[in-house]
């Protein structure tokens, strides 16, 4: 059998590093940290949104969906694309 999703309304922002504030859950954390001989450190940051099953990693560009039932996560611009439309009022 083949299923169609439900048309259910959801609300989403696009995430950009740049853009503040970032999409409510949206959080920066320190990726890896290294220490050169010089004694200077190389600090690599990354995004993460958390849902409910653990943080998820976020890239720039990724849409931030809040679900029915309020949990975030994050989706691929090219599957929100494939899979939502805007609504019209």
């Amino acid at each position: 059998m083949k299923y169609r999703k439900k048309p259910v309304v959801i609300d989403a922002e696009q995430f950009f590093p740049d853009h503040k504030p970032h999409p409510k859950g949206v959080e920066e954390f320190v990726v890896r940290m290294t220490e050169n001989v010089d004694g200077t450190r190389n600090t690599w940051f990354g995004w993460r949104v958390q849902t409910i099953e653990g943080p998820l990693a976020v890239s720039p560009g990724d849409w931030i969906i809040t679900g029915v039932k309020g949990e975030r996560y994050p989706c691929k611009p090219d599957i929100f694309d494939m899979t939502y439309e805007p609504e019209h009022p």
